[in-house]
This record gives C-alpha cells, sequence and structure tokens, in this order.
C-alpha cells in the first residue's frame, strides 16, 4: 500500500514540474493570468490536472528571436 502512495506522490510532483515549467514557457496574456495558473498548478492533486484540462492550450508559447532575424528586419537607411 504504501509503495502506491508513494508511487501516485512521485506522478502528481512529476505533473506539477512540468506545470510549472510549462507555465514560464508560455504567454497567458497578462501577468495577473500567468500568476493564477502558476498558482493553481501548485494546488497539490488536483491543480496540475486543472491546469491541464483547461490551461494547457490556452497559453502560447513564447518564440525568442535570434540576434540574425533581428538583424535581417533592420533597414539600412
Amino acid at each position: 500500500m504504501a509503495k502506491i502512495i508513494i508511487g501516485a506522490g512521485l506522478v502528481f510532483l512529476l505533473l506539477t514540474w512540468w506545470a510549472v515549467i510549462d507555465i514560464s514557457k508560455k504567454n497567458f496574456g497578462s501577468t495577473a493570468a500567468k500568476a493564477i495558473w502558476g498558482f493553481t498548478a501548485l494546488v497539490p492533486f488536483l491543480g496540475p490536472v486543472v491546469y491541464f484540462a483547461i490551461g494547457y492550450r490556452r497559453g502560447k508559447t513564447i518564440q525568442g528571436k535570434s540576434p540574425e532575424s533581428t538583424s535581417l528586419n533592420k533597414t539600412d537607411g
């Protein structure tokens, strides 16, 4: 019985980490929305499930600009 409880706890710990890392990489439109999803993901057991069921698709992946792409967009006048 103890192995089942430890295993379930480990699964939810990994889901929580995955959710927090995913939230840090996405843009939710505002800092407040990002913070709310972050706190939601930290709620034990239920938080990551709610995030992956609802919030995962709401955030947009932040795409960083490379130095090459910014230099190509500059106009030499």
